[in-house]
Formats: C-alpha cells, sequence, structure tokens
C-alpha cells in the first residue's frame, strides 16, 4: 500500500483498470513526455482514422470515464483519450514545472499532439476538460477540425451555488465517503455505474496538484471561433443552470448545435449519454464539408 491521507494508490490502480476493461480489447496506450511531465494515453482505433482527442472531466473521471463511447468512435477515428497532468490517473507530472496558466494547459496539449503525432485533430471535452478544450480551440484553431463539448464549466455560465455548497465538504477534505454523497446528490436519485462510482471514491486523496482555473473566455474570442461546435448538455444536471449555458453559447459561437439530454446528470457524462446522444456526437464527428 502506498497511502497519503488515506489515498491508496494500490486500490486507485485497480478500480482504474476495472473500467478500463470496458474500453475495447484492442487498447493500447502511450506515455508521451511534455515538459510538465509524462501524459498517460489511452489509444483505439486505426492508425490510419483521423484522430479524436478526448478530454476528461476534473477530481477523479480520468481518461477510463469515456468507456462507454471508445468502440463507436473508434471505429471512425483514432482515438486518444488523455489523463490530465497533475489530476488522478496514470500521468505523472514533472516535479519542477507545473501548469498554471491557461497558456501552459495549450502548451503542454500542443507537445502532447505533437508527441502522438497529430497535426490536426477533432477534440472532444467533458466538463473541465470542455474548459480546456475550448481554450485550446481559440489559440491553436489551425489544429482542431471539430469541437465537441459536454456539459462544459466555466465557459458560458458560472457554477450554481447549490453546486459549490455541496462540494465544499468534498474540496475541503476529500474522502470515499464525501465524494460518494456529492456524486449522488448531483445525480438527484439516479442510479450510478458502481465500478465508476469505485474510481471516483479510490480518487478520493490522490496527490493531485491545485488545477489550473481562470475567467470564462472572452465574449469576442467565442464570436470569433469559425470551426464546428456540438455542445451536449446535462439536462438534470446540478452543475450550472443547462438553459443559461445554451442561450450564452448560442449568443457567441458562430456555428454551434446544442442539445440539451433529460435524465442526465452532470457527472454521469460522457458514460451516462443516451444512444441518441452517442449518435449525434458520432454523426458531428464524421460530418464533412462543414
Amino acid at each position: 500500500m502506498n497511502a497519503r491521507d488515506g489515498y491508496d494508490a494500490d486500490n486507485f490502480l485497480i478500480a482504474y483498470d476495472k473500467v478500463m476493461a470496458k474500453w475495447p480489447a484492442a487498447r493500447e496506450t502511450a506515455s508521451v513526455p511534455t515538459p510538465f511531465g509524462t501524459t498517460h494515453v489511452n489509444v483505439c482505433g486505426l492508425a490510419g482514422n483521423p484522430s479524436l482527442v478526448l478530454l476528461p472531466g476534473g477530481g477523479g473521471a480520468t481518461s477510463a470515464s469515456w468507456y462507454a463511447q471508445a468502440a463507436v468512435l473508434s471505429r471512425t477515428h483514432r482515438v486518444f483519450a488523455v489523463d490530465l497532468i497533475g489530476a488522478p490517473g496514470r500521468s505523472t507530472p514533472d516535479g519542477d514545472r507545473r501548469l498554471r496558466t491557461v497558456a501552459d494547459l495549450s502548451a503542454w496539449l500542443d507537445v502532447l499532439l505533437d508527441g502522438l503525432g497529430v497535426a490536426e485533430t477533432d477534440l472532444v471535452g467533458h466538463s473541465y476538460g470542455a474548459w480546456i478544450a475550448l481554450h485550446h480551440a481559440m489559440r491553436t484553431p489551425g489544429r482542431v477540425r471539430r469541437l465537441a463539448l459536454l456539459d462544459p464549466t466555466q465557459c458560458f455560465a458560472g457554477f450554481s451555488p447549490a453546486y459549490l455548497l455541496h462540494a465544499l465538504p468534498m474540496l475541503l477534505r476529500s474522502t470515499p465517503r464525501r465524494v460518494r454523497t456529492f456524486l449522488e446528490w448531483e445525480a438527484g436519485g439516479r442510479p450510478l455505474d458502481p465500478d465508476w462510482l469505485a474510481l471516483q471514491e479510490a480518487a478520493a486523496g490522490f496527490p493531485a496538484l491545485r488545477p489550473v482555473t481562470g475567467p470564462r473566455p472572452a465574449a469576442d474570442a467565442l464570436r470569433g471561433l469559425s470551426l464546428p461546435v456540438l455542445l451536449l448538455l446535462a439536462g438534470s444536471g446540478r452543475a450550472h443552470d443547462p438553459s443559461k449555458v445554451a442561450a450564452q453559447a448560442e449568443a457567441l459561437l458562430p456555428r454551434v448545435a446544442t442539445t440539451v439530454l433529460p435524465d442526465v446528470s452532470h457527472h454521469a457524462l460522457p458514460y451516462a449519454m443516451p444512444p441518441g446522444a452517442n449518435r449525434s456526437l458520432s454523426d458531428f464527428l464524421v460530418r464533412a464539408g462543414d
């Protein structure tokens, strides 16, 4: 056992691998060195297919959370699912140079893409990962073909006060029980995948670095984003008001298609997307000529 404040690294990796077992059997892994540490990437799909990078949310989400989409998306794309540097997962941050700014995040993602041999990619992010994806698309539009944002946080609206209040005990001191209590509250009584939930609990106390945060993207920068954007919102999520997020995104992004998914909570995305939403995401990523 490798414990720190109750965190058990062996238990975390067992829980991580149990969720990864839901991925296609042909999955590969890659470890890409960057100035900020070594990034772990789960890979599936034919090498000749267009590239697709998946960025998970914060907390204990990890790249494993994309298991419900991996098989479908890898039919048409070479899928690269990333464990964020400094967050729970198999990536290992550098001891001296840390991610501190949005510019650092974008530089890390650029180096990661170079290391994977990806010149241009479709980019999908969930929650905090969507915030990173949106900023990267605005900074390097030539490297991103299409952008899909799954219930993005801090992009078009702030967190709801109730969400922050319920998250506070977990943020002050993360324990498996507090993580479970918060996620069950956010799910509003809807069942959660037990393997996914066990991974979130196992990530409690992970020696993570402080995530890069910042203001929402500037309105002018959003208006200047000319690439196609798909916005999928958790209709029953408690992180923010999905109708407010949709209205703001549609007012600012010139080429956005928005869908609000009923009976889906914020943290259960992406694994709990209904079949129709999975088809919408897949169709959006293979659409030609837009």
